[in-house]
């Protein structure tokens, strides 16, 4: 099981990301530069979050044309799992991997706090040890994190299963209270028709262990992991 961790200017939280992959698999990943035209045989590709080349022109957009990507669509193509957190969302809808586009907040301000998720398909390589209806908790912290999808997109995400989690209430309820940057229908993460590529807002690898307050976002990197193993 080998892991590609891929690396933008600005972005912040590989370590972060490279933390949850070895204790959840007990593995090094390996990080790969933006500038890199080739990514080494691996069975998954993160791109995890931050501020690549400082958000300029928009979230991700510079960063989506960086040579490395080519290789990220190629093997996306091949059936490698991609996944992508907070700016490496962006980064997957810009690289037109994923649907959608990621906007500025409704408030405009910028989000910093744990929010809730509703599980919406746990038959998918990034979401099977959760329950469909799971209601968990992961933390948010950005100013672009607003999911916009047109109607045509929309239904093309609901009627594949394409929406994995929606922001809701502790008890579940989807509502416009919970709904955290004014998300199209409430969405914080999707995946693409063929998959193998999901990206998602909240940073699940910020609760995989107890000390850092809750394990939510364990079950994530332990379903992706297998998955891709």
């Amino acid at each position: 099981m080998k892991t590609a961790i891929i690396v933008f200017p600005g972005i912040n939280r590989e370590r972060d990301m490279a933390t949850a992959i070895r204790t959840v698999s007990g593995r090094d990943p390996v990080m790969v530069w933006h500038t890199e035209t080739e990514i080494p045989p691996v069975d998954l590709v993160i791109l995890p979050g931050g501020y690549s080349y400082g958000d300029y022109l928009r979230p991700g957009a510079i960063a989506a044309r960086s040579p490395v990507m080519r290789d990220v669509a190629r093997k996306a193509a091949d059936g490698v799992t991609v996944m992508g957190v907070c700016n490496g969302f962006q980064i997957l809808t810009e690289a037109g991997l994923l649907p959608g586009v990621l906007m500025r907040n409704r408030s405009l301000r910028f989000v910093c706090r744990d929010v809730h998720l509703r599980v919406e398909n746990s038959q998918t390589r990034f979401t099977r040890h959760y329950d469909a209806g799971q209601v968990i908790r992961i933390p948010v912290a950005h100013h672009d994190g607003n999911y916009f999808a047109d109607a045509e997109t929309l239904r093309r995400l609901e009627d594949t299963g394409g929406v994995l989690f929606r922001y809701c209430a502790p008890d579940g309820t989807v509502n416009d209270a919970s709904n955290v940057n004014g998300s199209t229908a409430n969405i914080a993460g999707v995946r693409n028709v063929a998959g193998n590529v999901a990206g998602m807002m909240p940073h699940p690898e910020n609760l995989i262990d107890p000390l850092l307050g809750g394990t939510d976002g364990r079950a994530l990197f332990e379903s992706v992991l297998e998955a891709a193993a």
